[in-house]
């Protein structure tokens, strides 16, 4: 099996080009060289995706079986069209990191691969869409939308879509669950959002990468939720946290109102915390059909924190800075309760 991964530098498209190696398989990875290192092993090319010579370029290096893109991500819809035009006569099958924002109903309705998704041309530049005035829809969800649909227009049945909600492991380059071990490891009483026993369905890492894998072997098409099946409370949770760093931090269960009260902003200060009703109500069962396997998550926070323990950031990311709470603003929470 011979496949293009477009990254493939870190986070998942590393943890994909490693478990591709693993396979016995050859790998050829396609970026710009200027985050992270390439696997060893692998066939590195380097280029910009958006530059229609590198991508030629890149077509005359060779055919691949499948191609499995992680990096279109910050890219325009015609940017993935240009890349899925371009790379056409040398790939058999497209392999596409897509996300549950390109659902209508996301996060406000319960989800299944059959559901509704938002209209955007795949021709799109990066102007096309909006974000609602309630953070739903995205603009972010109308691009990756229109970034499927860059997909079929070249590769029809050819595609599989993963649609992942949130990814964590080792090498997250985000910091959600990083921070969520390193307010567990500081002790003391800590913000935990209540209820306490809401479900969250994170997936990890290594366990997305086997099921693109997998994808990329196979024959099927069409969009996979890819979410934990099974899930964990939010008490689960932070339990995991406090034991995978051998703490004896107390958290206090706060209510979403009291949290709103005070400005909290959902999804970044209290990283996975989110209170509309769909957000982890998405139906991954497609995927399980077709093979998708889950760790259990408390695996997922103690690799993590083993990984976080020993190498730290992977890589400088604008969205490190969104997450989390600052101590002053917490503790001003907790004294007023």
């Amino acid at each position: 099996m011979r496949i293009l991964v477009l990254g493939g530098t870190w986070f998942l498209g590393k943890a994909i080009a490693e478990q591709a190696l693993a396979r016995g398989w050859e790998v050829a990875t396609f970026n710009r060289g200027r985050s992270g290192q390439d696997v060893a092993g692998v066939q590195p090319v380097h280029g910009d995706r958006t530059v229609h010579a590198d991508l030629v370029r890149l077509a005359q290096d060779g055919t691949w079986d499948a191609v499995i893109d992680t990096s279109s991500s910050e890219l325009a819809p015609r940017d993935v069209l240009l890349a899925t035009t371009t790379l056409r006569d040398q790939v058999g099958r497209w392999v596409h990191i897509s996300t549950v924002s390109v659902y209508e109903g996301w996060p406000h309705q319960a989800l299944t691969d059959g559901s509704p998704l938002l209209e955007c041309p795949p021709d799109a530049d990066a102007t096309y869409g909006y974000t609602g005035e309630d953070g739903s829809p995205t603009l972010y969800g109308f691009q990756k939308a229109g970034g499927e649909r860059a997909v079929t227009a070249a590769f029809g049945d050819s595609a599989a879509f993963l649609r992942p909600g949130v990814i964590l492991g080792p090498g997250e380059y985000v910091g959600r669950l990083p921070w969520w071990l390193e307010r567990a490891k500081r002790g003391g009483r800590f913000i935990a959002p209540a209820p306490a026993k809401q479900r969250i369905q994170p997936v990890d890492v290594r366990d997305v990468a086997q099921f693109a894998l997998d994808q990329a072997a196979s024959t099927t098409s069409g969009g996979y939720n890819v979410t934990h099946p099974v899930g964990t409370s939010f008490e689960e949770f932070l339990s995991g946290c406090l034991a995978a760093t051998d703490s004896t931090g107390t958290p206090v269960w706060v209510e979403p109102e009291v949290l709103k009260e005070h400005g909290v902003a959902q999804w970044t200060e209290l990283p996975l915390w989110r209170t509309h009703a769909g957000v982890w109500a998405v139906d991954s069962s497609r995927a399980v059909d077709a093979g998708l396997s889950c760790r259990p998550i408390a695996e997922t926070i103690r690799d993590t924190w083993r990984w976080w323990a020993a190498d730290g950031r992977p890589v400088d990311h604008p969205r490190w800075a969104e997450h989390g709470i600052a101590p002053e603003k917490e503790a001003k929470i907790l004294a007023s309760l």
